[in-house]
C-alpha cells in the first residue's frame, strides 16, 4: 500500500512516555525524571526522542509526564514551544488527570490508555509511541512506511544487542521476512538471531500501531485484572497469542557512523560513560550532523571564555566541550564537559568531568571524575575524586569510582546539607 508521505505525517500522532523516575540514575533524579536529566552539556534526554520527531517530520506530539515534572514541563514549555496551531502541529505535555480511575499512569499501557481521547480513530491513523530516555538517531517516517507497506497491526523497532547484555530489555524472535513469532521480556538467556551467535533482536520500545487496532487492544487490556498494563509484559505476548500480524524493523541508525548508535543510559556509569565519549576526537554521536540536528532550549549566554594572568594562573580547557556563558578563568579544564553558565576561577583543576549549569569552581580546587549537578559552589581548596573513602562520607559514589554531587548541593568544606 503506497500513501503519501504528507498523508502519512497529517494522520499520525507521536506519544511519548516520559514519567520515568530514573531510579538508578539517583541522585540526578533527585528533583527531575529521567528524560529531564542534562546531557552533552546543554541538552537533556528528551530532546532525542523530539529532535528525530521533528526531522521525521512529525509535528503532533503529545509527551505523556508523571514523576518530578516540573523540570521537564519548563523545558518544553522554554525550548519546544515552536509548532504552529493554526497547521495542526503541536507539543502537549499531559501529566496523569485520573480520567478514567483513580489511579496514576500504572504501567507503560495504561499511559496511553488513560489518554485514549487523543488517539481515537477520528484523530489519527496511526500512533507512534516512543520511549523518552533512550539517545539515538532514527527516521520514524521510515518506520511508519514500512509498517502500511507491510499491512502490520503492530511494528517494533528492533536493535541487534549483545546477548549477555539483552536480558536488560524484550527480546524479539522472528522469522526470515522479520515477522514476530515469538517475544521474551527481559529473559535470563535470551533467544540468539539464527546466523548471528552472541546477538539478539531487542525491542527499543518505538512503536506503531494502527489506532483502530490500538484502541481495541488497549480497553481489553484495561478489562484484565491480572494485567501489568505494559506494552513488553502484556500488550505483545497478548497479540502473539492472539496472532496479530507483528513486525519487526530493524533500525536504521542516522547517525552516519560505521557503529550503530543507541543507549539506554539507565546507570550513573553508563551515563558518564557515554558523556565522556563525547569529548573524543571521534565521538560515537555525532552532535555535529547539520543534516540531522539535536535542538533544545538555549539561554541567551555570551560565548564562553578563558581568562589567562600572569605565572601560573593561566586559564586552559584541553579536549573537553565548554557551553556558552562558561569561564574559565585561570584553571586548567581537560576531559570534560562544562555546561553553560559555569565559572573555574584560578589555580583549579577540573579532569575527566561532567560540570552542569551553574556551578562555580573555588580557587585551587581540585575535581576529578565527578558529576556536579547544577547550582553547586564548589568552595576554595576544595577536593573531589581524589580520596573516594573521604567523598563517600558525603557524596554518592559508584562502584567505579564515579562521584556525584546532587542539584543544588552546598559544600561548606565541613558539612554537606540540602539547598531548599
Amino acid at each position: 500500500m503506497l500513501i503519501a508521505a504528507s498523508t502519512i505525517l497529517r494522520n499520525t500522532i507521536a506519544m511519548i512516555l516520559a514519567g520515568g523516575q530514573g531510579e538508578r540514575l539517583y541522585p540526578l533524579t533527585i528533583y527531575r525524571s529521567k528524560p529531564a536529566v542534562p546531557f552533552g552539556g546543554k541538552y537533556r534526554i528528551i530532546d532525542f526522542p523530539l529532535s528525530n520527531c521533528l526531522n521525521s517530520g512529525f509535528r503532533k506530539i503529545y509527551v505523556l509526564t508523571q514523576y518530578k515534572s516540573d523540570s521537564l514541563n519548563q523545558h518544553l514549555y522554554e525550548g519546544w514551544n515552536i509548532f504552529k496551531s493554526e497547521l495542526g502541529e503541536f507539543i502537549y505535555s499531559v501529566p496523569p488527570q485520573l480520567k478514567m480511575s483513580g489511579d496514576w499512569y500504572l504501567g507503560t499501557a495504561n499511559a496511553i490508555h488513560q489518554n485514549q481521547n487523543l488517539i481515537k480513530p477520528d484523530k489519527a491513523d496511526w500512533i507512534l509511541i516512543l520511549s523518552g530516555d533512550h539517545i539515538y538517531k532514527m527516521d520514524y517516517l521510515k518506520m511508519v512506511q514500512h509498517h502500511i507497506e507491510n499491512d502490520a497491526t503492530l511494528t517494533i523497532a528492533s536493535i541487534k544487542y549483545p546477548k549477555e547484555n539483552a536480558r536488560r530489555f524484550g527480546v524479539l524472535v522472528t522469522d526470515e521476512n522479520n515477522w514476530v513469532i515469538d517475544f521474551q521480556e527481559k529473559p535470563r538467556t535470551p533467544i540468539e538471531i539464527p546466523g548471528e551467535q552472541g546477538f539478539s533482536w531487542v525491542n527499543m520500545g518505538v512503536y506503531v500501531f494502527n489506532a483502530k487496532e490500538l484502541n481495541e487492544i488497549l480497553d481489553r487490556d484495561n478489562d484484565n485484572p491480572n494485567s501489568s498494563h505494559d506494552f513488553g509484559k502484556d500488550i505483545i505476548p497478548y497479540m502473539i497469542r492472539e496472532r496479530m500480524k507483528i513486525l519487526s524493523f530493524p533500525f536504521e541508525d542516522e547517525n552516519k557512523k560505521s557503529k550503530i548508535y543507541w543507549r539506554d543510559i539507565g546507570t550513573i556509569d553508563s551515563y558518564y560513560e557515554s558523556s565522556i565519549d563525547l569529548i573524543h576526537i571521534t565521538p560515537e554521536f555525532n552532535f555535529y550532523d547539520r543534516h540531522w540536528p539535536i535542538r533544545t532550549f538555549q539561554s541567551q549566554y555570551p560565548p564562553a571564555k578563558t581568562i589567562s594572568h600572569e605565572g601560573e594562573r593561566v586559564g586552559r580547557t584541553l579536549n573537553s566541550i565548554i557551553c556558552d556563558g562558561s569561564i574559565v578563568s585561570g584553571g586548567l579544564v581537560e576531559r570534560s564537559i562544562i555546561g553553560p553558565g559555569v565559572r573555574v576561577n584560578s589555580y583549579s583543576y577540573v579532569t575527566d568531568s561532567i560540570i552542569m549549569d551553574n556551578v562555580s569552581v573555588g580557587r585551587h580546587a581540585r575535581i576529578r571524575r565527578t558529576i556536579i549537578d547544577k547550582n553547586v559552589k564548589v568552595p576554595e581548596n576544595y577536593e573531589i575524586g581524589f580520596d573516594l573513602d573521604e567523598d563517600k562520607k558525603k557524596f554518592t559514589v559508584t562502584d567505579s569510582g564515579i562521584v556525584v554531587i546532587a542539584k543544588n548541593q552546598i559544600l561548606d568544606g565541613k558539612t554537606i546539607t540540602q539547598a531548599k
